[in-house]
């Protein structure tokens, strides 16, 4: 059996598990239809989001959910 490695916050310093998903696109920068994705554990959310809105960079916020490992799932 093959262990997956959970997948963290990207809160600086943050070891929690991602529990959201902040896509953001920076306009100067993308286009249009890209979206970069910053993962946020629960007590993340609000300031990595907050971070994002400030700049104008926040598009959508979603539950994350980790795609399983298992072939055929």
């Amino acid at each position: 059996m093959v262990e997956v490695a959970e997948i963290q916050c990207s809160a600086k310093g943050c070891r929690a598990p991602a529990a959201w998903r902040l896509l953001w696109q920076n306009p100067k920068l993308h286009t249009a239809e890209r979206r970069k994705t910053w993962l946020a554990c629960e007590d993340h959310r609000r300031s990595l989001g907050d971070f994002l809105s400030a700049r104008g960079f926040l598009r959508e916020v979603q539950p994350f959910a980790p795609i399983s490992p298992r072939l055929g799932t």
